[in-house]
């Protein structure tokens, strides 16, 4: 598990590269002056923007399997993640921002229709 990286996953680097595609920019990685450092936010806007990988924060779209083997603590590390994932987005919506949680199945099927719910988001839409 030390190998997977929090910053710049693969989701995170195609998100960026389809916000640069369609000429969105303007946004700050891994910004600390909000809760939980939101992988992308639109400081100005004031949009924070969470990418997630499906099976480590429990995508409800695709539902992966967790791991047989060894379950209590993957069940435990697994829940966990969704329990801070929650408590993040409330942390955020608190200080007044937005928030948009992108999911990395979602990303692959439609990336365009991704880009467009960040530019409803900064709009406020």
């Amino acid at each position: 598990m030390s190998r997977i990286r929090s910053r710049n996953t693969g989701p995170e680097l195609a998100l960026r590269k389809a916000l640069h595609v369609h000429g969105v920019r303007g946004y700050r990685l891994h910004y600390r002056g909000v809760p939980g450092r939101p992988d992308l936010a639109f400081v100005g806007k004031r949009v924070a923007v969470f990418v997630h990988g499906c099976f480590w924060h429990g995508c409800p779209w695709c539902s992966p399997k967790r791991p047989r083997s060894n379950s209590a603590f993957w069940n435990a590390k697994l829940d966990r993640n969704k329990a801070r994932d929650a408590e993040q987005v409330q942390a955020v919506k608190n200080v007044g921002w937005r928030v948009v949680t992108i999911w990395a199945c979602q990303l692959e099927k439609a990336s365009a229709r991704q880009v467009a719910r960040i530019q409803r988001a900064c709009t406020g839409r």
